[in-house]
């Protein structure tokens, strides 16, 4: 039987006292006993002006656009950040995007690093991955504010209403990422008018709703008030978004 952990199978390396074993397993009991928050995330708040209120969350980011949108941003300490950020991160935002290359939501809301906590995939629909990530952050990171973020003229929405109106076929994967849009497109054909802004600003809409009634996480946080979830559109020609929620 092993004089150090007991177990007469085991045998330990030379030089590993059962001192070395009572530290190991001391370790592990504490990190058992830790708060969720400090085993996810250390360092939970490096960055103290982002410690703020859903609404102020949103204040923040329409003014960031504001700034943005013409042309006035802010001058940024990229190296300062890097080190503040090293031990931990506390965004206060979280952006559900579209992947399209024209949309970058830290520049479009004229933010630094550690400030936003971003998810891009064409057609900024929600999945499941996106959903435990959002998750995440709130719970985990202290985000107090989500937003989806569609735009104008969106490829993906519009491959979507291709092949809801005229049935057309798309290669590869394509066809799975217009089916989490088809909903939208679906809602969009019943209101007229022009078909693809509707399908864009329902899918935004949509995406909203899941996220506000998903559980048991993210619902639970907005019920308390503790987050808030909106959606907003951005505009291709002058980068203004249109809040939506």
């Amino acid at each position: 039987m092993c004089a150090i952990c007991g177990n007469p199978s085991h045998r330990h390396p030379p030089g590993y006292s059962r001192r070395n074993f009572l530290k190991l397993a001391a370790g592990a009991a504490l990190s058992l006993a830790l708060p969720e928050r400090a085993i996810f995330a250390a360092g939970e708040t490096p960055k103290p002006q982002n410690v703020l209120s859903p609404g102020e969350a949103l204040q923040r980011l329409r003014a960031g656009n504001k700034r943005y949108v013409s042309g006035v941003m802010q001058q940024r300490d990229f190296i300062a950040e890097r080190k503040v950020l090293a031990g931990g991160q506390n965004p206060f935002a979280g952006i559900l995007s579209c992947a399209d290359s024209r949309v970058a939501p830290e520049y479009v809301f004229d933010t630094g690093l550690g400030d936003l906590f971003v998810l891009r995939v064409a057609g900024n629909f929600l999945n499941r991955d996106a959903l435990a990530s959002f998750e995440y952050a709130v719970k985990f990171l202290g985000t107090p504010l989500l937003v989806v973020l569609g735009h104008e003229k969106c490829g993906a929405v519009d491959a979507a209403v291709k092949t809801v109106v005229d049935g057309a076929a798309l290669p590869g994967h394509l066809p799975q990422l217009a089916e989490s849009i088809r909903p939208a497109v679906q809602s969009a054909i019943k209101q007229g008018g022009d078909l693809l802004a509707s399908a864009i600003r329902d899918n935004v809409l949509q995406n909203v709703q899941k996220l506000k009634t998903a559980t048991p996480i993210i619902s639970q946080y907005v019920d308390e008030k503790k987050i808030d979830v909106v959606g907003g559109i951005y505009k291709l020609d002058d980068g203004r978004i249109e809040w939506v929620v």
